[in-house]
């Protein structure tokens, strides 16, 4: 794994409505973005905003169907987050 995608992940992650978003996305097995919404308190155009960064960084991934958008936890990238961080400990 890069250092670009590192940085993109841990700059993601850094916000505290971002961490939240990802806490409850990998509580279930797929959230929706009317879930993030109640979540954070924040608008719509805030709560995709957010959600762009992370499926652009990586950490989720975003599957649209009809009018429905289920995000889910990258279980992939986390594995290789996982590592990076083993290796620095």
């Amino acid at each position: 794994m890069d250092a670009v995608t590192i940085e993109k992940a841990a700059n993601a992650i850094a916000d505290k409505h971002r961490l939240s978003i990802i806490l409850a996305a990998s509580r279930q097995s797929a959230i929706q973005c009317c879930d993030i919404t109640e979540l954070t308190g924040l608008s719509q155009p805030t709560v995709s905003h957010h959600i762009k960064i992370l499926v652009d960084s990586g950490l989720l991934i975003y599957d649209k169907t009809g009018r429905n958008v289920q995000l889910t936890i990258n279980k992939e990238m986390m594995k290789h987050l996982s590592s990076f961080f083993g290796q620095l400990s």
